[in-house]
Order: C-alpha cells, then structure tokens, then sequence
C-alpha cells in the first residue's frame, strides 16, 4: 500500500484549495515529467529470464526509461501480460511511489480490456484507481471502481468514498470503518478525512481522533498531515496527542502528566487518554495496566479509542485474572472488531462461564467451535470435546490433472521455477477464487504433485465442507524428521507444526532476516548448534539440505525446551522472538496463567499469532499421526512466573 501524503498544513486556507482540488474537471494532458538522464545505460541482460527479472526491478524502482528499454527485448516472453504490466506502471507513480497526473489513460485501457479477467488486469486496475482518484477523474473511477474485484487498497476505498461524498451522499459510518489502521492511509485517505470535515459529515474531534490514530502506530508526518485539515491546529499542541506520544515511550510519564492537564480535558476525552495510557502499559506488561483500564471505562471515551487500544484492554483483564473486567471490555468493542477475531468470542464466553452464565457461555462457544483455528480448537474443548479431524474427501487423478490447463497455474508455475514467489502467488490465489471445495482439494493435490508443498496447504486451508487433513497439514521428510525428533525426544507434531508456521515447506525459504529453509534457522544459529553437536564441517551452504536443516533446527529446538521448562508454549514464542524474551515476559505474571492467556498477552504481534498457530497445527499433526482425539488445552499448559535467568542460546 502507499503511504504517502502530500496535504500540507495552511490553515484556513487550507479547506478553500482542497475543495477546490477535489470539484475541478479531470487533469489529462499535463506535460509526462522528463526522464532524468543517465550517465551510461545499465547492461540489459541477454537470458530472457535475467531480463524479466530486471525488467520487474524497474516497475519496482519506478523507472520509466530502463522498463521501457528491458521490454523492448521481450517481445515474445512466455508471460506478455507481466512484461506490458512492468513497462506501464513505472509511468503511474513517481519514484516515491504516489500516483501521478499524467498517466497513460489510453494504455490502461488497451491493458484491461487485453487481458480481461487476468490476476494482473486486478493489479492494473487497482494501480489506475488510485490515479484516477488523484487527479480527480471522478466520471472513469466510478466506471472502474466495480470492476476492482480484489478491492484489498483502503486508498481506493478512500477515494470510492470521497467520490461519493462529493456527490453528496452521507459517508461518515462507511469512513469510520474504512479509517482504522493508518499504515494503509496513503494522500487518498487524507484528502478523504478533509472533505468529510469540510463538508461537516465529521467533526474536528473525528480529525483529531486520526491524528492520534497515526500517532499510536508512530507515523507522525502523517499525523502532523491530518492535524493541518484543522484550521489552526498543531498535533503537537494537542493535549490527548501529548499524552499519546508519552505514552509509547513512558506509560508512568503519560500518567503524571494527565495528572496535570485532565483540567483541560473532558470526561470523555479523559477516559480516552487512560484508554491509550492502558494500551501502552499494558503491551509493556506492566501490572497497573487493568486498572488504567478501569479508570477509562469509568469516565467513558469509547468512542476515541483505537482497534488496538480496545484489544489490549481485554488482554489486559485476561492477564490480570479479572473476569468481570473482560466481559466488559468484550462488549465495550466496536461489533466490526469483536466479530472480526473468534478471540473475543472465546474469551468472552470464559467470562460468562466464569459468572456462571453457562447456557449464554456454550452459545458462543458454539458460534466458532466448527473452525479449524486455535480459537476454534480451544471453544470445542470448553463443550466438552476433544479435537478429532473432518471426514477425508479424495479427489481422483482426473480432477487434479484437469488443473493442469488453469492459465493462471500455468504462470505460477513459470513464476516459482524463477523464484518469483510474489508474482506465483498473486496467480495461484486468483485461479482459486470462486472454487468449489473439491476443485480447491484437486487444486491442493495437484499442487503437491508438482511439489508446490506451500500451495498445497494454502490451497487445501480454503474448503468449507469437503476437506482433506492430510493436504492441509502435509509430513514431507517424514523419515528425516523421525530420526532427527527420535534422536533428540522431540514431539514430531509439534516440530512439523512449527514448520508449516515456518516456511509453509519451501525449502529455500529465506526471510528478511536471514532465516534459512524449512526451519528457518538463522545463520549464527545454525554455526552455534553445529559446533555444539560435533559438526566440526558444517557452512552455511549445507542448509538448502533438509537432511541438515533438520538435524541443526531440531537440536536447537530441543536446546530452547529444555531452557523452558519443556513448555511449548514458551518455546515456541522463544523460536520466533529469541529465547529471553519470553523469560523476560513470564517474569511479570503475578500467578500461574493459562498458556492461552500467556499466548494472546504475548506484546509482539507476529510471535502471538505465531504461538498460537504452531500450537493450533500441532494438535491436527498429532491427531493425524495417532488417530486418536487430541487436546490443545494440554499442549498449552499452564505458565507460571518465574524470574528471569540469563541464557547462552542464540
């Protein structure tokens, strides 16, 4: 998504030119800005596969002059589509990435109307949407925007939004959903918040309330941006704004300063200050957090609090084992949020059965124990059953060979032999849409044979009614895992489903950080644990070998279990995060707390949902490997504070 934004702040006069801006006739034929001249042209490779791939780094880059020169030796690449596709878009955006005025209108629409239905025509359409919002063509957005088909771009919904609103329709509900998380903002939703403000659909609490927003998650040119639509505002000389910019670094300064200042506030923006302050003490797990909670839910300002400020207030209460406090804090959400996750449903179903409503705690227990989630998992456990696998639907060698003719397939296909895994991907989902279960389970298992083992699962993970366990939790290596779990006592499920959260089974995964293969071990790691288990020969090329990647991420593995006590909850969040952190974590429990109260009050977000998904895969594996009902209950155990000891591992 982009994430730039150009309205800068000039007071008063600041609403007059952008009701202006937004009212004027389409921009078409302003002069294409020059290309800027190179010292000397870049060698343009000769393999046609070298090629495509730079040809892709120009469209990345923006760069007009070399994506046109890289296609023009493309004239008969297996993927035209892809090639037209990088040599228009470098002319959509400027090298910062916002979307320019003068496009080429007329080479879109050849583009659309060539490759009609085609992944890569979504991708252009969205791409075009968001010029056409930019330079104001109102008359094509509206023609284009139904044809947007993915519609995944909250600056297109911006802008789908903003050519209602000039159209004098009432927009403020559908924008308030719209506008939740300001990573995806970009100009398109800024100029959104400054017409509805304009135009008095919003008030200036609402604009001040995305100001704050952008400041929560840290992006503070854009809050400064959304602060300038008010005329004579400043995000710095914001009281509610100082507070929340306190309170991401210093909860306890947050504090003493609303000591202070609550003078200058209302009840209500009081209760959102305390709010933002419990958002923030709580992701530092410190113990006061709930209580700032309480103080929020008493003076009110529900209204003013983000997603994330309304989660943590339920965590919040989870961790400090007061129950009357999560039921509270579960009704107090917005319905979008608490329908969004089945977390809210499950834990606000506990807070029933903890006060003794039982028949209204098996309702919602009920409403998500047929998913196949952790959160699912753990409701079907409180109805009293254990977790068992779905009926098996096979598919025959004819249905799964009849996905060999899917285009879509067929490009994927290109795409991963180049190791273009966004680009497969982007065409694998597409040819998944709109399928039926049994074709998603012929597409899952002609995956698996042309040894797509990532597809497969994504594939198999989509059905409904007919599903297939053993594609949707796939054991490849299985010998290799057997010996390597066997020489070190690990529980193979749990092993393979840190591995499905991993690396989804693509061998030569590698992550941003550097992680390697199907355990995605990191290269420090990898030399710690060979050296430590008498690998005197081991380099870092031997990890694209399964056979070594197993061997090195198992002992390590067993290495960060036996640090934890042998709790897999600890030891999964320590796979992820490293192994003090949740060390550091358990040492600020007051009381033993269940792992799944441990997992969903882990602050970093991409290890709390990595917790909970390794552990949610590792009770289907065990079923799958034992036939017999499993408990996740069980798996997660139980976490108990303990101080906090120094380790070796890396």
């Amino acid at each position: 998504m982009l994430k730039g934004v150009y309205l800068q702040r000039a007071g008063r006069a600041a609403w007059i030119a952008l009701a202006c801006a937004l009212l004027v006739t389409p921009v078409h034929a302003q002069k294409r800005p020059q290309a800027v001249s190179r010292p000397q042209a870049a060698v343009i490779p000769s393999d046609p596969d070298e090629a495509f791939t730079a040809l892709r780094e120009a469209a990345r880059k923006n760069d007009v002059e070399r994506a046109y020169a890289i296609s023009a030796t493309l004239v008969d690449y297996p993927v035209p589509s892809y090639v037209e596709y990088f040599r228009i878009k470098p002319q959509l955006f400027d090298a910062s990435g916002l979307a320019r005025i003068d496009a080429p209108d007329d080479q879109v629409r050849v583009f659309l109307q060539r490759y009609k239905g085609d992944a890569i025509a979504d991708r252009m359409r969205n791409d075009w949407l968001l010029v056409l919002g930019k330079k104001r063509d109102w008359a094509n957005f509206d023609v284009e925007y139904p044809q947007f088909a993915l519609k995944d771009d909250t600056q297109v919904e911006c802008y789908a939004l903003l050519s209602r609103a000039l159209k004098g329709q009432n927009v403020a509900a559908d924008a308030r959903n719209v506008l939740s998380d300001p990573r995806y903002y970009g100009e398109g939703c800024v100029d959104l918040i400054g017409y509805l403000a304009q135009s008095q659909q919003i008030q200036r609490s609402d604009v001040a309330y995305q100001a704050r927003l952008a400041l929560e998650q840290n992006y503070l040119t854009l809050a400064g941006k959304i602060a300038a639509l008010l005329p004579d505002a400043r995000v710095d000389g914001d009281t509610l704004a100082t507070i929340v910019k306190m309170a991401r670094n210093d909860p306890l300064q947050a504090v003493a300063y609303l000591g202070t200042a609550q003078g200058a506030l209302s009840r209500d923006e009081q209760g959102a200050a305390w709010g933002v302050i419990g958002q923030f003490a709580a992701k530092k797990l410190l113990p006061d957090a709930a209580g700032y909670y309480r103080r929020q839910m008493d003076l009110g300002g529900n209204q003013w609090l983000s997603d994330d400020t309304q989660e943590w207030r339920v965590r919040a209460a989870l961790r400090q084992g007061d129950w009357k406090q999560v039921r509270q804090a579960v009704e107090l959400m917005r319905p979008e949020l608490r329908a969004r996750d089945p977390a809210w449903i499950y834990w606000y179903g506990r807070a029933l059965k903890a006060d003794g409503r039982d028949t209204e705690a098996q309702q919602n227990f009920q409403q998500i124990a047929g998913q196949f989630n952790f959160y699912g998992q753990l409701a079907s456990e409180e109805l009293g059953n254990r977790i068992t696998l779905p009926a098996r639907t096979t598919v025959s060698d004819a249905e799964a060979m009849a996905m060999r003719t899917r285009p879509g397939f067929q490009r994927a296909q290109k795409f991963y032999a180049m190791n273009l895994r966004f680009e497969g991907n982007r065409e694998w989902n597409w040819e998944l849409r709109n399928m039926s279960d049994r074709e998603l389970l012929a597409a899952a298992e002609y995956a698996r044979r042309l040894e797509l083992l990532d597809r497969t699962v994504n594939s198999a993970d989509r059905t409904r009614n007919e599903h297939d366990f053993t594609l949707r939790f796939l054991m490849p290596y299985r010998d290799i895992m057997q010996r390597a779990t066997d020489d070190v006592g690990l529980d193979m499920a749990w092993v393979y489903g840190l591995i499905r959260q991993e690396s989804r089974f693509i061998m030569n995964a590698r992550s941003s950080a550097g992680a390697h293969g199907l355990m995605q071990v990191m290269p420090a790691t990898a030399k710690y644990v060979a050296r430590k288990i008498g690998m005197n020969d081991f380099s870092p090329s031997m990890m694209g070998d399964p056979n070594i990647n197993i061997l090195l991420g198992t002992n390590y593995l067993n290495m960060v279990l036996t640090d934890l006590d042998s709790s897999w909850t600890l030891a999964s969040a320590a796979y992820n995060a490293g192994p003090g952190r949740p060390k550091a974590w358990r040492s600020t429990l007051a009381r033993p707390v269940e792992g799944a109260i441990f997992a969903e009050t882990i602050p970093f977000n991409e290890t709390r949902g990595y917790v909970k998904n390794v552990l949610s895969n590792a009770t289907y594996y065990a079923a799958l490997m034992s036939g017999r009902p499993q408990s996740l209950k069980s798996r997660l155990g139980m976490v108990a504070p303990s101080a906090v000891t120094t380790t070796s591992l890396p």
